[in-house]
């Protein structure tokens, strides 16, 4: 790991270390600039308050004001320490008003017209202050600047800094910031103010100003963590009620770091291919060798800095009523029919339990009668008898439905919840979805029935009542992939002081361990691989140059038939013999699109991403075969290029 992400920590501190190195042991807060400074103390013993504590009742015979400096919030990095979430000094100009406060109002007036005129030609901006705001601050709180622009802008302190007005200050505050935008915003979620400015009478141990916290995603769940501890300042004045001095008697300090699992390249990876290749979608990412999630994005996303300070009512009402919902992390809050991705588990329970063997055959007809009503294969023709892996190369409906109505609900039920389907994966983030699997308690909940035969053909391709996460499905990708271990899925790594020191670390940890028979793990990751690889394969498009992928893709519609949407899939693992990537991508269709399928949009986003991934695999096997077969030069020849004969791509799940 990287530990040198963690001590750029924030531009406060920054500040704060370029006094401490010239003053040796003396440590400051951040300080205004061009107004009354925040002074730096020893970092000893902190001097005490003048012998009693005053609240504004008391003003009179007052000396000292303690008052609370908000700490900033620690950082959220990605595995390698590239920080994500990050506190800044954001620069705020206010109007000083002179004591002892002896204004009338009046005078208030005269005083501080001026100052918002000469403020306006600083910052450019239309800078307006209501007569009541401004007496009522001056009368509860004229002992503090009163801030009339916020979050100033380079240019604009640089204008102020040449102006230098004694009646106007620059007030440093902390601010949540988010180096790289939109990357991973659904995971790193947002922070808001705790509160509006505080205007009422001065109280002791009230804060500066409103500190953070966090309002989604892992700024949310690790809010606690994040949070620092507040730091103090002292306003002294004299018997006369001058100001007399400003001081940090305690510096605030900082809270921890949260260290994830995230691959921000990975994920920026991810997030790209989703924009050109979706209008909505999702593509998750899992290392299957520890459970740790590598990438995890959807598609619209959002981007964290449009909640900092505050995001005005408007435009988070347009986030609400966009209707590609942006605010809708789709890799693990929302759930799907999971299609033909759902035949390798369906194939998993069947040939465990014994209900087939693994060269068990069964025919492949365009269509059957189940019941009353017919099921068709998304094949027009049929395709003889199949085993499983060649069943699942080809994606066989009819196939599946013979296999699971003899298999039955509660055997793939069983096996579904063991891959880890119908249950939340238990990252740390607030509303995961569980999805669905159905059983005869739901049938009779919901449908007043027990579940059918046309229910457990539904069943065995991903149809009718099962819903998945993308999230879940790439948890059970890999599992498969390394041969039966479930970790659980882990997006956290740990949590760290500023200093490196670790507070609370999330270790690797097994949830189970599946006894997959070593024939039927064979047999699976061959149909697996076929899909991708063989002719009669569907997701030839997900292929990469000298990497084996192994992957299944399917296609399944959900919503009401005027409005009926297609959700279309890939998921599998990369390299199929020694898995480092456990994926699955979702590709989420408009109403009523009857040419989306998942080997023709979701296998090529996985494909693009693993193309980038394994380049520079691929070119290191090219140069080595290369050079192996570069004849002697005593033996040297012209040798002819054999044409390539174009493969035929099925065009379907």
């Amino acid at each position: 790991m990287r530990r040198r992400s963690f001590f750029l920590f924030l531009a406060p501190f920054a500040l704060a270390t370029a006094v401490a190195q010239a003053q040796e042991s003396r440590v400051t807060a951040p300080a205004p600039v061009g107004g009354a400074a925040l002074a730096s103390v020893d970092n000893k013993t902190p001097p005490k308050p003048n012998g009693f504590t005053p609240t504004w009742d008391t003003q009179k015979g007052a000396r000292t004001y303690v008052l609370n400096i908000p700490a900033p919030r620690g950082q959220i990095v990605d595995r390698n320490g590239l920080p994500l979430a990050q506190t800044r000094v954001s620069y705020n100009l206010a109007i000083n008003f002179p004591t002892p406060l002896t204004f009338s109002d009046a005078e208030v007036m005269r005083y501080s017209e001026p100052q918002i005129l000469l403020a306006r030609s600083i910052t450019g901006r239309p800078i307006s202050i209501t007569q009541d705001l401004l007496l009522k601050h001056y009368k509860n709180r004229g002992v503090l600047p009163l801030v009339i622009a916020q979050d100033l802008k380079q240019d604009e302190i640089e204008r102020f800094n040449q102006r230098k007005p004694t009646t106007l200050t620059l007030l440093p505050t902390y601010q949540r910031y988010y180096p790289n935008g939109g990357l991973a915003g659904h995971i790193i979620g947002y922070a808001g103010r705790t509160g509006r400015m505080p205007d009422g009478p001065i109280q002791n141990n009230e804060v500066l100003w409103p500190g953070a916290e966090g309002r989604e995603g892992l700024e949310q769940t690790f809010d606690d963590q994040l949070q620092g501890k507040e730091g103090q300042y002292n306003i002294t004045f004299d018997p006369n009620g001058r100001k007399a001095s400003e001081q940090v008697v305690i510096p605030p300090q900082p809270g921890y770091n949260v260290v994830t699992t995230i691959d921000a390249e990975l994920q920026r990876l991810c997030e790209q291919t989703l924009e050109k290749g979706v209008k909505r979608g999702a593509l998750v990412i899992v290392d299957p060798n520890n459970g740790d999630i590598l990438a995890m994005a959807s598609w619209p996303t959002i981007d964290p800095n449009w909640f900092i300070p505050n995001i005005s009512s408007d435009a988070f009402k347009a986030l609400q009523d966009d209707p590609q919902i942006p605010l809708l992390p789709r890799a693990y809050r929302s759930s799907y029919p999971p299609g033909s991705t759902f035949k390798i588990p369906v194939g998993i329970a069947a040939m465990q339990e014994h209900v087939i063997e693994t060269d068990s055959e069964f025919s492949c007809p365009p269509s059957m009668e189940i019941g009353h009503m017919t099921f068709r294969n998304w094949k027009k023709t049929g395709s003889g008898m199949l085993n499983f892996a060649d069943a699942l190369t080809q994606s066989c409906d009819t196939w599946f439905y013979q296999v699971g109505i003899k298999t039955g609900s509660k055997r793939m039920g069983d096996w579904s919840l063991k891959m880890g389907f119908g249950a939340r994966t238990g990252i740390p983030l607030a509303a995961e979805n569980e999805g669905r699997i159905p059983n005869d308690e739901f049938m009779k909940k919901v449908h007043q029935r027990k579940m059918l035969d046309g229910d457990l053909a539904n069943f065995s391709i991903g149809q009718g009542d099962v819903l998945v996460t993308p999230l879940q499905l790439a948890q059970s990708m890999a599992i498969v992939g390394n041969g039966g271990t479930f970790y659980q899925t882990r997006l956290v790594k740990q949590v760290q002081s500023i200093d490196g020191k670790i507070v609370t670390a999330y270790g690797v940890r097994a949830r189970s361990q599946i006894d997959f028979e070593p024939k039927i793990l064979k047999e699976v990751k061959r149909g697996m691989v076929q899909v991708v690889s063989d002719a009669n394969g569907t997701a030839g498009k997900a292929s990469v140059p000298n990497v084996k992928v192994a992957g299944k893709t399917g296609t399944a519609q959900w919503g009401p038939k005027s409005k009926e949407r297609t959700a279309a899939w890939f998921s599998g693992f990369a390299p199929a013999d020694k898995p480092k990537y456990a994926f699955a991508a979702l590709f989420e269709s408009d109403a009523s699109n009857a040419e989306v399928h998942g080997g023709t949009v979701a296998a090529p986003l996985i494909g693009k991403v693993l193309r980038e991934v394994f380049k520079d695999e691929a070119k290191d096997k090219k140069s080595k075969k290369k050079k192996a077969e570069k004849p002697d030069d005593e033996d040297m020849e012209v040798r002819k290029a054999e044409p390539v004969e174009p493969r035929q791509e099925t065009p379907r799940d």
